[in-house]
């Protein structure tokens, strides 16, 4: 008997706990990026073919805290109705601000 009851005593707490934890507004919003005073090299040419259901994603050049480092395009499935927008640098007035890949709908 005396489980019975820690143990909804547990599950109770658990709950509560839940709760808490995903509870917030709904504009709150994590973004991660990365904004640096440092230019980006000009992107590398990635000579690719063609695959069926297959998107090229191209290269970019990643910022590792003290330079640029080059991450190699790669092949990803193709989502249907959408196109792939590739990673990138933007300049932002005298800064730099990166911008993942991500899919656009058509």
């Amino acid at each position: 008997m005396r489980m019975r009851t820690l143990a909804r005593a547990c599950l109770v707490a658990a709950i509560a706990c839940a709760g808490l934890s995903t509870a917030g507004p709904a504009s709150a919003r994590v973004v991660a990026g990365i904004s640096i005073a440092v230019a980006p090299p000009p992107p590398r040419v990635e000579h690719v073919g063609v695959r069926v259901g297959r998107v090229w994603a191209p290269g970019y050049w990643r910022w590792n805290g003290a330079g640029h480092v080059w991450v190699g395009g790669r092949w990803i499935v193709a989502r249907p109705g959408y196109r792939y927008s590739g990673a990138g640098w933007v300049r932002v007035g005298p800064h730099w601000r990166f911008h993942r890949g991500h899919w656009v709908r058509l």
